[in-house]
């Protein structure tokens, strides 16, 4: 196993790695709207901060080797399912291949972010 790191994305805020490849699969942790360079969360609505997230994972996936094609299942956690249909029009620019997916509504995200999102890629 390799931990997989990059300061192109935002430092894990726990006891956890942004990312672990494992053989030919990365495992990624959730990636919330944070600007790495200033550690801020990105300010606006769900469309702002998806895009946030989505810039996160992408450099998380660089910094593997890997971009968004290699994606094979996709985890979402949204604060409110309302912003579902929004949140949908950012997602699929980045995730053209359409990887599997889960989408939740949950109670409260970490900072109170409006989404998250967790990838696992395939490296080989």
């Amino acid at each position: 196993m390799k931990t997989i790191s990059t300061d192109k994305a935002p430092a894990a805020i726990g006891p956890y790695s942004q990312a672990i490849q494992a053989g030919d699969m990365l495992y990624a942790s959730g990636q919330i709207p944070i600007i790495p360079e200033t550690g801020e969360i990105a300010q606006g609505d769900i469309t702002v901060q998806a895009e946030q997230v989505m810039k996160n994972v992408g450099a998380i996936l660089e910094a593997a080797g890997a971009d968004y094609t290699k994606v094979v299942k996709t985890t979402c956690f949204l604060a409110e399912m309302a912003d579902f249909v929004t949140f949908n029009a950012v997602y699929e620019k980045y995730f053209t291949g359409k990887p599997a997916r889960s989408c939740v509504a949950v109670k409260q995200l970490p900072k109170n972010v409006l989404c998250e999102v967790e990838v696992i890629a395939y490296l080989g």
